[in-house]
């Protein structure tokens, strides 16, 4: 809960004034970036269980392979935009504000995993040992037939993908939340300003 409240305070913080919520990563023309297949809804719920899994794996690689690091990078940029998928029901509920942003970088956890297969210097046996365990637990969720308004929604590593901040009023677990945090933030302001004592005669 602490972790929570300290990233959303850093949310608060750094609230847009404008409502875009794709940006692009560099400024000026759009390069071309790795390309990442969206995911179905029913799918981010397995890939968030396994992501700690596909992070370790990527890690552990020796060798340097520019897709594999891209789409590394990209995975944590992503998560970190998204709190990590700390806000509540980020990832099961598709009306949450921060449900889009979960979209991306869970695709990207996928993405990665997928890319390890191929790239040099990789336990290959466990990368295959992963993708294997993984694909039962979508088969047995049926998670491939769930989907959602962001199921078809393709993403790319030059694209970060922010939460939709106008709809956090409207979506009563992360206007909570949100609540709660500036709440804290007001107390800890209050408790911060310093108090005259009075003098003893």
């Amino acid at each position: 809960m602490t972790r929570l409240l300290i990233a959303l305070v850093g949310v608060v913080v750094a609230l847009s004034p404008c409502e875009a919520h794709r940006l692009s990563a560099r400024g000026g023309p759009p390069l071309e970036g790795v390309s990442i297949p969206s995911l179905t809804h029913g799918q981010m719920a397995v890939i968030s269980d396994n992501l700690s899994a596909i992070r370790a794996l990527a890690s552990s690689r020796i060798g340097f392979d520019m897709t594999t690091w891209r789409l590394e990078d990209y995975l944590n940029l992503q998560s970190f935009v998204c709190l990590w998928g700390l806000a509540p029901r980020s990832i099961a509920d598709e009306d949450s504000p921060f449900n889009e942003c979960a979209h991306a970088y869970l695709a990207a956890g996928r993405a990665l995993l997928l890319q390890l297969r191929g790239t040099p210097g990789v336990d290959h046996k466990a990368v295959e040992a992963l993708v294997a365990k993984i694909e039962t637990e979508m088969l047995a969720n049926g998670a491939s037939l769930t989907l959602c308004r962001f199921s078809d929604e393709p993403f790319n590593t030059n694209e970060i993908i922010y939460p939709r901040w106008s709809e956090i009023p409207s979506h009563p677990p992360t206007a909570a939340i949100a609540l709660a945090v500036l709440v804290a933030i007001g107390v800890t302001a209050w408790g911060a300003i310093p108090r005259r004592t009075a003098s003893v005669a």
